[in-house]
């Protein structure tokens, strides 16, 4: 049997949890509310709980794809073992209660790649991992994006194809909203997000975005040791 006839197994075998009894249980509570039980019940069914299973089904054969990709590639790895894995067990359940808060797709590779990552690099301090993942819990797609950019700025244009002018001198922001110009007129908004990785220790200053430098300086990297391993975490070599 082929990764996708076991992924298209799951996802029958998910599709019919939705009557499952986690999603009874809930109901019934919602039932018997005071006044509002039997219409605060049927907003649970109709809009509450087809997005959460939705959600919930893409984001688990999402991951045991990328597993069975792995056992495919990796000699040793078994999807089996990881069962004794408490790091890696840890971090599913902690990104999975993440994943079904949010729609927001940088987000979700983001956790996916940190819960492949801790399959494949149990190294990894497992204070870091919980840290790490609570700070893709709070940050936005931004935070996110903006990271990666900054990280190497000029490597992240050639990755996304993005045609730089030359500068002979500016701001690291001039480079910022050239690569995303959904961000122009947006200053104090991305300035806030700067403040917020650097106060998190992932940004080696919060004060560079609008100084004058040279173009060298406008491409420099501006993240720290820490940074560095964050982005390492939620990213996947071959992507």
């Amino acid at each position: 049997m082929t990764s996708e006839d076991q992924a298209r197994d799951i996802k029958k075998d998910l599709e019919m949890s939705v009557g499952d009894y986690a999603h009874a249980g809930v109901k019934a509570g919602l039932s018997t509310a005071p006044f509002l039980g039997g219409p605060l019940a049927e907003f649970f069914s109709v809009v509450v709980a087809p997005p959460l299973e939705k959600r919930r089904s893409e984001w688990l054969i999402e991951i045991f794809s990328r597993l069975k990709m792995l056992e495919e590639k990796v000699e040793g790895f078994k999807i089996e073992s990881l069962a004794q894995n408490e790091v890696f067990i840890s971090t599913l359940l902690y990104a999975t209660q993440v994943a079904m808060r949010t729609h927001q797709r940088e987000k979700l590779v983001s956790l996916r790649n940190a819960v492949i990552n801790s399959a494949i690099r149990p190294t990894l301090d497992e204070n870091l991992q919980l840290m790490f993942l609570n700070l893709v819990d709070r940050y936005t797609r931004w935070h996110l994006i903006i990271l990666h950019f900054l990280d190497e700025p000029r490597q992240y244009g050639i990755r996304n194809k993005i045609s730089y002018p030359s500068w002979s001198m500016g701001g690291t922001s001039a480079v910022l909203e050239h690569a995303f110009p959904e961000l122009k007129n947006k200053r104090q908004f991305y300035d806030q997000i700067v403040k917020e990785l650097f106060s998190d220790g992932l940004l080696n200053s919060d004060s560079f975005l609008h100084t004058t430098m040279t173009e060298q300086g406008m491409f420099a990297s501006r993240t720290t040791e820490i940074g560095k391993q964050f982005l390492g975490y939620i990213s996947l070599k071959d992507e």
